[in-house]
């Protein structure tokens, strides 16, 4: 089976124009429209290194923040589709159809998968001047004071965003939203006690919760991470369909030739699973979790519509 897919990625290889067939001929273009060392700039920055070294072309990331990803999300969905652009972008991809009034191109129809990258999960954390040991303590003092405590997200749709708003809908309880630009910034100012608590990609977090800058609350994802064992869950901590699972993947714009979206899924394939990669994102508490086109494709549909639902339910919208 394997002889007949290479089989099939060479001939379609062959069809396509004499430049296309020599790709790449220059650097290729990763756009992160999030800030620097963010959990989407950690994977897409240790894949990149890898991908250099095998394409023997440069592999750039350049980050284009702002309006829950959108910007950046919007100038490679206008890119050429040649294959020299391409996004890497986390779970929020799947949310702001929904909470956008207008948006300038199609989640799904602009932005064809390439590839997951890596799974993670969000740790709910806050500053140990708080006080708090678990989620259970967090709702309490929410509980205690409705309206007034906070919770860091960063930018409104964002996956850290879902991933509270789908934990202050399962334990009931009524805060406030502070969006940031970014995770250094959320995380920052959770630390610093100015927000109560953030929803961090597990990456960010695990070296202030080593050294006790932060408190790690709970798991927010669905199931334990590997280098937080201990660590319960929401869910496991009595919220109930609490969990969110975090990804970050890779995209091409609309009209890159199937054979392009073939070549750069077996590339990236061949990054995740080296062993520098794989020991990269472990240590930070991240699973390689590289897919063919046509699975991501898949799940990236089905969250649209989960995610609508959600923030239907959360009231979340911007103009």
């Amino acid at each position: 089976m394997s002889r007949l897919i290479a089989l099939g990625l060479a001939l379609a290889l062959a069809a396509l124009p004499a430049s296309a067939q020599n790709y790449p001929e220059k650097p290729i273009r990763i756009i992160v429209p999030f800030t620097p060392g963010s959990a989407t700039d950690v994977v897409a920055r240790a894949m990149a290194a890898v991908m250099t070294r095998n394409l023997g072309q440069t592999v750039i990331v350049e980050n284009k923040p702002g309006a829950g990803g959108t910007i950046g999300a919007a100038q490679v969905a206008k890119a050429a589709p040649d294959g020299y652009t391409l996004l890497a972008n986390s779970s929020a991809h799947t949310v702001n159809a929904s909470i956008y009034a207008s948006m300038p191109y199609d989640t799904v129809k602009d932005l064809p998968a390439i590839s997951l990258l890596a799974v993670q999960p969000n740790i709910m954390v806050a500053a140990p001047s708080k006080g708090w040991k678990t989620a259970a303590d967090y709702v309490k003092a929410a509980k205690e004071q409705p309206g007034k405590l906070t919770y860091a997200t960063a930018g409104t749709g964002s996956g850290t965003h879902m991933n509270a708003e789908k934990f202050k809908l399962a334990a009931s309880i009524d805060t406030v939203h502070v969006p940031y630009r970014g995770t250094p910034e959320a995380l920052g100012d959770t630390m610093n006690g100015r927000t109560d608590i953030y929803f961090s990609p597990v990456i960010a977090a695990l070296p202030m919760i080593r050294d006790n800058r932060v408190v790690a609350l709970a798991n927010g994802s669905p199931r334990r991470s590997s280098v937080l064992p201990d660590l319960p869950t929401t869910e496991e901590q009595g919220f109930k369909d609490s969990g969110y699972n975090f990804w970050v993947g890779l995209f091409a714009p609309a009209g890159t030739p199937p054979a392009l979206i073939a070549r750069l899924n077996t590339e990236v394939k061949k990054a995740l699973d080296s062993t520098e990669v794989k020991e990269r994102l472990a240590a930070l508490g991240a699973d390689a979790s590289p897919t063919t086109a046509a699975e991501f494709d898949k799940i990236v549909a089905a969250e649209v519509k989960e995610n609508a639902e959600l923030a239907k339910k959360a009231g979340i919208k911007l103009q």
